[in-house]
């Protein structure tokens, strides 16, 4: 049984089937994602600006959209890693990925990521405003032909990813009828597509040589082509929330200090150091910078309490 295990894990499209049941379970939950749901947190974003996020409404509404939004989020997951097994397993962290390492089927996968796809938006439309099950449906259509397509496509699959994090970011202002200013539109668009372009850019200096094996539309970027959007991204995200902080700098405030113009300074710093690791080609994994970076932590910490004073107006 190792021989044919070892057989199977040699040759490309073939993959040892789960030793147990319990084995399969952890492995489509680490196809999942976990680390990466904290991308999800998104969903708060328009609420918080909008100072309704401290309502036992709010937070239960906002519970479901985040819930349904992770399951969107982990079907397309499984089909990508699905779809995507043969070139993950030339991929010196991605051959470790469980369908392409063959603890999860292949079929399994799609199976499970097809019930999720369903699932999610028919909760919505039972528990949601039309808005929330619309965008759900859109995100896993579109989500679904980057996996097909649209990643082979330059600057597009730039662009589809970004419009993902976008996404996030709107269905929390849409489950509670919130309107979304265009100045909250701009600053998270760009800043998304500040963290997908430094993402590339990161993957190009670490693969390079050797970028075709695991994702073919690298070799048809340039490092400084990659650069350039980052950098393009980190400076309009950055002007973008300036604008939203000093769009009231002439009407007197109740507050104790000026916490909307002082946040710019800390919604700025956090871009700088970010930027560090962009610059170094060690984005690859945006989770882990924002997760593990200690002084980034505490940058968005105090951008955080900047940004909730003002909004609050204390």
């Amino acid at each position: 049984m190792a021989e044919r295990t070892a057989l199977l894990e040699r040759v490309p499209g073939l993959t040892p089937p789960p030793r147990s049941l319990t084995g399969l379970v952890r492995g489509l939950v680490r196809t999942a994602r976990p680390r990466q749901w904290v991308k999800n947190v998104l969903v708060v974003a328009a609420p918080a600006a909008a100072g309704r996020l401290f309502s036992l409404h709010a937070l239960g509404r906002l519970a479901i959209v985040f819930a349904l939004f992770t399951a969107c989020a982990a079907a397309v997951y499984l089909i990508n890693d699905a779809r995507d097994a043969a070139a993950d397993r030339a991929h010196p962290v991605k051959r470790h990925r469980p369908v392409a390492a063959g603890q999860v089927p292949v079929p399994v996968a799609y199976a499970v990521g097809g019930t999720l796809a369903a699932l999610a938006p028919a909760l919505a439309a039972l528990l949601c405003p039309p808005a929330v099950c619309a965008l759900l449906t859109a995100y896993i259509g579109m989500q679904l032909a980057y996996c097909v397509s649209l990643k082979h496509v330059l600057v597009v699959d730039l662009v589809v990813v970004t419009i993902g994090f976008l996404m996030r970011a709107m269905v929390g202002g849409l489950a509670l009828d919130i309107p979304l200013s265009r100045w909250f539109l701009i600053t998270t668009g760009f800043g998304a597509l500040f963290m997908v372009s430094a993402k590339r850019y990161s993957e190009a200096v670490q693969l390079a040589g050797n970028a075709g094996a695991t994702r073919a539309l690298l070799t048809e970027y340039t490092t400084g082509y990659l650069r350039f959007v980052w950098q393009l991204a980190a400076g309009v995200s950055v002007l973008g929330y300036c604008l939203w902080a000093l769009e009231r700098g002439s009407v007197p405030s109740t507050g104790a200090l000026p916490w909307r113009q002082l946040s710019m300074v800390a919604f700025t710093f956090a871009v700088l150091r970010y930027a560090v690791f962009a610059d170094r080609g060690t984005a690859g994994e945006p989770e882990d910078v924002v997760l593990h970076d200690r002084t980034l932590a505490v940058i968005g910490l105090v951008w955080l309490a900047m940004y909730g004073l003002a909004v609050a107006n204390w």
